[in-house]
């Protein structure tokens, strides 16, 4: 069980193999620390179990966002929104849960360009959990909120909560969690055309995921770094890398959808 944990949310995000799963909860683990690698077939499979097992609601709505955050890392936001909502239905009075299916369901709606109601849906997160949250619940909110400043053109607001969710994943457990946000913050900085200070970032942030098989991150990154150039790698190779870490998510099970 810890070995799971410190693969989902430890520092260990790239150990493959996992220990196989005796309980519903390790399951789940298994499907969020294959999700953190890339590896969406075997995730899915996780999640497949899970959605046919009886189940607390807590476990079973962690389960369903979960599932929608990988169908919305492949492009599927409309997807994903049928799945954050069953996320919400499910649980119940769980305070973690709801807010969770609540910032997964903020992220649908920017991704499809509703954008007041991702705020809505991003205030009524925070009010659940409450302003000072911390934890991974308070990073992916902080997350969302910086993503949706940076469409609405806020790129100061977008800055600061990209900062806060580096801030967040600095005293949470989980390094996926602390690329990601470096990931959030490489955006933030072009949103507002500080192209040396997010390049430098990014950067550093590419070596750390290669380092830790983090491959989605890593494919975000390099995407980013094609946009902006890189400080350390030519044109060519970052292409090269973005196009083969593409490939590598489909090998894996990964399949880019429009919306």
């Amino acid at each position: 069980m810890n070995t799971l944990v410190d693969v989902a949310f430890g520092d260990a995000p790239g150990r493959w193999p996992l220990p196989s799963a005796s309980t519903p909860r390790e399951h789940w683990l298994r499907a969020v620390a294959s999700g953190g690698q890339g590896r969406y077939a075997a995730a899915m499979a996780e999640l497949d179990w899970l959605d046919r097992a009886t189940i607390c609601p807590a476990l079973a709505s962690l389960a369903l966002s979960t599932r929608a955050s990988l169908l919305r890392q492949l492009g599927g936001h409309l997807v994903a929104r049928g799945w954050d909502g069953r996320a919400w239905a499910a649980a119940r009075s769980d305070v973690d849960a709801g807010a969770d299916a609540l910032v997964g369901l903020a992220a649908d709606a920017l991704g499809v360009g509703r954008f007041s109601v991702s705020q809505r849906l991003l205030r009524r997160a925070g009010d659940l959990i409450g302003d000072g949250a911390a934890g991974r619940v308070g990073v992916r909110l902080a997350w969302v909120s910086a993503e949706l400043a940076m469409v609405m053109g806020d790129g100061a607001t977008a800055v600061d909560s990209a900062e806060r969710a580096v801030e967040l994943a600095a005293g949470f457990t989980s390094a996926r969690h602390a690329v990601k946000s470096q990931v959030v913050l490489a955006a933030a900085w072009c949103s507002v055309g500080e192209f040396d200070t997010s390049r430098n970032v990014a950067d550093a942030a590419l070596t750390v995921a290669e380092r830790l098989g983090l491959v989605p991150l890593n494919w975000a990154l390099a995407c980013v770094l094609a946009d902006i150039g890189s400080s350390v790698h030519s044109p060519t190779e970052i292409r090269a890398r973005r196009d083969g870490l593409a490939d590598t998510v489909r090998d894996r099970g990964g399949t880019w959808t429009a919306r």
